[in-house]
């Protein structure tokens, strides 16, 4: 039970994609996956490196990262290219 946190935020990021795609039904799965990865990584890049408010061992990266994919899923809804 080593690595449980990481393999909770990957299912939670999962998660969190597959929500935004059924709710919004405009893109496909694999972008919402690929906005919601990259979001979830920077969030827990800022939690652990930059704000230092948590560290692999914690799980408040968690909730980080699971913060910031869905505020990144909802900036690519709001500011995405309309054509």
């Amino acid at each position: 039970m080593q690595y449980a946190d990481i393999a909770i935020a990957v299912l939670g990021v999962l998660g969190v994609a597959s929500l935004w795609d059924l709710l919004s039904g405009r893109r496909g799965f694999g972008g919402a996956v690929l906005v919601a990865a990259v979001g979830a990584a920077c969030g827990a890049f800022l939690a652990i490196r930059v704000f230092g408010v948590s560290a692999f061992g914690d799980w408040l990266w968690v909730a980080w990262a699971l913060a910031a994919s869905a505020a990144t899923l909802l900036a690519y809804t709001l500011f995405r290219s309309k054509r």
